[in-house]
């Protein structure tokens, strides 16, 4: 593990507009690669903060983009009821086109940070963002993939359209997906629809369940943390990106 890491908030210039980031690099001269990691409803917040810290010491230029910005500038909540209603609002208003094009301003803004490594990326998300980081995959620029119990995925596309499960063949890079066995929101059903169009289209995978664990088992904030689950995902993600270290 590299430490210690510097953290700051920096500013990305996209298509339509500057969204703020949160950038995580680790000591050394690197070069290290590039991450991008996909926040939760609930804004980059402090949690997810220390993820992207927790992956910089991992030894990667990590970056976690505000996914709000063009509803809610500097958003960022807890886990109350009244937060959740708020950051469903915000998620139900965003579009698919714009999450992926400032996805792409971030990769690019973080693979010009003089430590950064050329080549592919990874890219990992939680709840919304694991919705996001399925989308993420698709791009050219994305190489290894970790979703978190993205909901959605097979019936749902941010700004509508068709679900988010048909751009699978668009995926040129590996995915893993991380789901909790009593994460009701993702139903089994939904989880082999996911595999089945994975596996249908020949993309690197692995779908990972973890017993006992419900929707936002990685997050050591929430009620639903489950620590054994976190730990075994924490172990299969840091697996997942080595080969970001090695790869072209």
């Amino acid at each position: 593990m590299t430490d210690p890491v510097t953290g700051q908030w920096i500013t990305v210039p996209t298509a339509d507009g500057v969204i703020a980031a949160y950038r995580a690099v680790p000591a050394g001269a690197g070069p290290w690669p590039v991450v991008v990691v996909l926040q939760e409803i609930f804004g980059v917040n402090v949690h997810i903060r220390e993820v992207t810290e927790r992956i910089a010491a991992e030894g990667y230029v990590a970056i976690a983009p505000a996914l709000y910005h063009r509803l809610a500038p500097g958003f960022e909540a807890g886990y109350t009821a009244e937060d959740i209603q708020v950051g469903r609002q915000y998620k139900d208003q965003t579009q698919a086109a714009q999450l992926l094009g400032d996805i792409q301003a971030v990769i690019a803004i973080a693979q010009d940070h003089p430590q950064a490594k050329a080549g592919g990326v990874g890219c990992i998300g939680f709840c919304f963002g694991g919705h996001g980081a399925y989308l993420a995959a698709t791009l050219p620029e994305v190489a290894a993939t970790a979703s978190f119990y993205g909901a959605g995925i097979v019936n749902w596309c941010p700004g509508g359209g068709a679900p988010t499960v048909d751009r699978t063949g668009q995926i040129g890079g590996e995915i893993w997906c991380f789901f909790g066995t009593e994460d009701a929101s993702i139903p089994p059903d939904h989880i082999a629809t996911i595999e089945s169009a994975l596996e249908r289209h020949a993309i690197a995978h692995r779908i990972l369940t973890y017993d006992g664990a419900d929707h936002g088992f990685f997050c050591d904030r929430r009620g639903s943390y489950h620590p054994a689950a976190a730990a075994a995902a924490w172990e299969q993600v840091k697996t997942l990106f080595a080969r970001l270290a090695v790869d072209p």
